[in-house]
């Protein structure tokens, strides 16, 4: 195994995972930042008042996004295994 196949492995492999948390990510930082202008305004300092939105809006694309993130995932594993012959040579 050379060190080009060990950076594309670990190019691959940080590339699955953001687009696996990216999404999720994204969505809590919006709520979030829609949550705050909407405490700023109202003068609600409320801190738990986040939570639910974020957790119904990551869910919400988890659910949208789940088909996608999980075949992704399948994918990568699958190719990371059937490369192992020829990494060990």
């Amino acid at each position: 195994m050379n060190p080009e196949q060990v950076m594309t492995i670990a190019y691959q492999g940080m590339r699955v995972a953001l687009y696996l948390a990216g999404p999720l990510l994204l969505t809590a930082l919006l709520i979030g930042l829609i949550v705050s202008l909407f405490q700023a305004a109202t003068q609600i300092n409320e801190m738990t008042l986040s939570f639910i939105p974020k957790i119904l809006g990551v869910v919400i694309i988890l659910v949208v996004t789940g088909p996608f993130l999980l075949q992704l995932i399948i994918d990568y594993t699958t190719e990371l295994f059937t490369s192992i012959p020829t990494m060990v040579q």
